[in-house]
Parts: C-alpha cells; structure tokens; sequence
C-alpha cells in the first residue's frame, strides 16, 4: 500500500489528500447539524408534552394521586412483611408522588 502512494506523483497524491479533507469535513458537519437539529426536536417536544400539565384533564389527576400515595403508605404501615400487594402498593405510591 506505502508502494503505490511512493510510486504517485506529488500533485495527485494532494489532490486525494484534499478531496479526502473535504469529504470529513461535509461528513462530520452533517452528522453534527443533524444532532444539533435533534436536540432542539427532542427539547420542543418535550416542552409540547409538558405544556399539557395546566389541562383539565391532568388537574384532576393529582388530588387522586396524592389520595392514593396516602392510602398506600397506610396500607404498608398495616401490612405484614410479606404482603407483595402492599409493597407495589408503597412503590406506586412513591412514583406517584416523585412524579408530582
């Protein structure tokens, strides 16, 4: 492989050099454009999904919620230790309540 670019001659051998340089550079320049491009997709998105947090619908959700978390931390209290219902019961709860 080292033969042939020994045995090319001196301009041929830049010009590859340079049309080489110029492919990285369009290549990684549209990768990162894309990925640029992908945050802030991600990032509307996201601000989209949660502007929906003021809407009726979800206002209703959270007293229930937190209505819930209440009765399953006193379901745990009440439980015996092997009792699988009331620890998903208390895992629930606390989701709830991390998410709120």
């Amino acid at each position: 492989m080292l033969g042939l670019l020994y045995n090319m001659p001196r301009e041929e051998l830049i010009a590859q050099l340079y049309d080489g340089l110029v492919l990285l550079v369009l290549g990684m320049g549209t990768v990162f454009v894309f990925l640029v491009l992908l945050i802030f997709a991600t990032k509307i998105m996201s601000k989209l999904c949660m502007g929906n947090a003021n809407h009726p619908a979800n206002a209703k959700a959270k007293p229930e919620a937190a209505a819930s978390a209440a009765s399953a931390a006193k379901t745990m209290a009440a439980a015996p230790a092997g009792d699988d219902a009331a620890v998903a019961a208390a895992i629930a709860a606390a989701y709830d309540k991390s998410r709120n």
